[in-house]
């Protein structure tokens, strides 16, 4: 699979900063991503002749605010102003790039070692699971995060996969849900302190309580726990599932807005960014305008979660978009904008005043 740079890549740079690619759409010169490990003597990542440093203790955006400043600081070839998303963004110029990290070759290395560790063991196993139970393909399968760039630790490293392809990704939903409901072969759900501790944390990280961040991990199909260590799985674009690319439409910013809506479409809601059609769309703050068509995030946390026909509550930053393949100008809602400073979600509407 000949392609270029994808959601959930990771990047080497010259000074062996380790970044994970976010999304499709790049500019010509660098490739959007935001850092995620960097060396440091007392990082629990590497082993003992180098080791890293997670930039971010979760991946939220006060946090990456945060890290985008440091990076200003630090490595300021690192960060630039889009004027096609209108904010400051992290990417890695191409003179900058040591290596490109792709997730399905690392997969197929760890499955010809001769010599796996416990976790690396744990990762085919699961993948051979998903693919058999899915009949998807295992090279349609990829391992990211500390593992794909080989900085694991058998001790507490999390397995997260990629599939790739709408229709493989779905197949994979289904079959993860299966085997969570035959409570077999050693996958299954977060429960009990597990789950305690994920809602405790997302309650601290998101304007959500614990109670929401329940709720949205029922829904949640693509997080999990095999032989005790958990999982994640995150869908990724095929090369001719890639049609928009940078600089086809520009999105411009008007302020933050609160809107009550009902899901129309949810066809794009696996890949990031996340993406949910909009219909019956109260605006309840913020300016008044009469197209808001989606509510669209790059926080994983709400990717693939509702359904058809949900009434959900958002707030986020309302974005004028031009279309200029099409000429077509409307609005959209993006949570997880810098300018919201952490206090933007979009979540279901059954549970917002509980």
């Amino acid at each position: 699979m000949v392609r270029g740079f994808k959601d959930r890549d990771f990047i080497r740079t010259t000074e062996n900063l380790f970044f994970c690619v976010v999304g499709y759409m790049h500019p010509k010169d660098r490739v959007i991503s935001y850092l995620r490990y960097l060396p440091n003597p007392a990082g629990k990542w590497g082993n003992n002749s180098v080791r890293y440093a997670r930039a971010m203790p979760s991946y939220t955006i006060n946090y990456l605010l945060k890290n985008i400043e440091e990076l200003k600081k630090n490595f300021p070839n690192y960060v630039f102003y889009s004027n096609i998303f209108n904010t400051n963004m992290s990417a890695v110029p191409y003179n900058r790039i040591k290596k490109h990290y792709l997730p399905e070759n690392r997969l197929d290395e760890i499955s010809k070692l001769a010599n796996r560790d416990r976790l690396q063991e744990r990762v085919i196993e699961l993948a051979t699971l998903i693919s058999d139970k899915s009949n998807v393909p295992l090279s349609y399968i990829g391992v990211t995060g500390s593992i794909l760039i080989n900085i694991h630790r058998q001790e507490f490293s999390d397995i997260d996969l990629v599939v790739y392809g709408k229709n493989n990704s779905l197949r994979v939903k289904d079959a993860l849900l299966s085997l969570y409901d035959e409570k077999k072969n050693n996958v299954e759900k977060l429960h009990g302190n597990a789950l305690y501790k994920w809602c405790e944390e997302k309650a601290k990280d998101y304007p959500l309580t614990f109670y929401e961040a329940k709720e949205i991990y029922k829904r949640k199909w693509n997080y999990g726990s095999f032989k005790g260590t958990n999982f994640s799985v995150h869908p990724v674009r095929l090369n001719s599932e890639i049609t928009e690319f940078y600089g086809d439409k520009i999105f411009s910013p008007m302020g933050l807005v609160k809107v009550k809506a009902t899901i129309s479409d949810i066809s794009e809601s696996i890949f990031l960014p996340h993406t949910y059609s909009l219909k019956r769309v109260v605006i309840e703050e913020g300016e008044k305008v009469q197209d808001i068509r989606n509510v669209t995030t790059y926080e994983s946390l709400y990717g693939g979660i509702f359904k058809i026909d949900d009434v959900i509550i958002a707030k986020g930053r309302l974005e004028k978009v031009i279309d200029k393949r099409s000429g077509e100008i409307y609005h959209q809602v993006m949570v997880g904008s810098l300018e919201g400073k952490g206090t933007e979600y979009v979540k279901p509407i059954i549970i917002e005043n509980k």
